[in-house]
């Protein structure tokens, strides 16, 4: 299958900013040089600044479910989503424990592909990992099936950690054991991609940057908890045509077993609370 060309679907869809760093982008997952830089850099730099900002934080749980990450093998990383740095801080600490993937978070196209601070922002935050955009205008939703697409693609050519967010955006009250409905996008991509899905729970990130950075050097900040649960089982919905009731069950799955991940993280977090921590 020839790879989905988000740039010749999309028409006069796309302004000639968003077209140029869409291409930009696009062109890093190709192999060379360029892309093992970027892999370096996630994988060598992305990390240890992320470990280095919450390490005082954070607890990790889980880590003995997880399956062999085998290089050539690509996965899904499924997560509840309640901050900016959910699956920077994930994704960071797989990485600093062998994960040699390249790492991909789909992301909102407003800013990040229309704007030349979104592209710089990208870069040094993410190393371009953010990517396939996500589109919101009401004349741009089409072009988001090609963009899952993409994603899918890259997925079964192999070597590639996608990090999803079934909810689809972020829940903002002040409960972080209960979510927003899952979208059926996310269950399309697990359905076309059919690689392995690891679900995981975080909590006790907060939105503020600099803020998040000085609690975790001055005693201030909550415990960061991540909780890493067992690949789960497609096999029943991978053996039906694709639709958008496979799609959404298959979201609704994820979110249920997050959802379990929640609860064991309550009581983890109690225990540490209890224990003075």
């Amino acid at each position: 299958m020839d790879r989905p060309d988000l740039l010749r679907v999309a028409g006069d869809r796309l302004s000639r900013l968003e077209r140029a760093q869409i291409r930009f982008v696009r062109e890093t997952f190709e192999p060379g040089r360029r892309q093992a830089v970027i892999r370096w850099c996630q994988q060598h730099i992305g990390s240890t600044w992320i470990h280095h900002f919450t390490k005082h934080l954070r607890h990790v749980h889980g880590l003995e479910r997880l399956p062999p990450l085998d290089p050539a093998q690509s996965f899904i990383l499924v997560s509840n989503h309640r901050s900016f740095f959910d699956l920077y801080v994930v994704t960071g600490d797989l990485v600093r424990r062998g994960l040699p993937h390249r790492i991909v978070f789909p992301v909102r196209s407003s800013f990040f592909y229309d704007s030349p601070a979104g592209l710089f922002v990208n870069g040094v935050m993410s190393f371009f990992a953010m990517y396939p955009p996500i589109f919101r205008e009401k004349k741009q939703q089409a072009l988001n099936l090609t963009s899952l697409d993409e994603l899918s693609w890259l997925l079964k050519r192999g070597g590639v950690l996608a990090g999803l967010h079934p909810e689809g955006t972020r829940k903002k009250d002040d409960d972080p054991y209960t979510f927003l409905r899952a979208q059926p996008g996310v269950g399309k991509v697990i359905h076309a991609a059919q690689v392995p899905v690891i679900p995981v729970f975080v909590n006790g990130l907060i939105n503020d940057l600099p803020r998040q950075v000085t609690s975790n050097y001055d005693g201030t900040g909550n415990p960061v908890f991540v909780v890493f649960g067992a690949p789960i089982d497609f096999s029943d919905l991978y053996a039906r045509p694709g639709s958008v009731r496979v799609y959404k069950t298959a979201a609704d799955r994820c979110m249920e077993v997050i959802g379990k991940l929640g609860q064991e993280e309550k009581r983890l977090r109690a225990e540490l609370l209890a224990a003075g921590g």
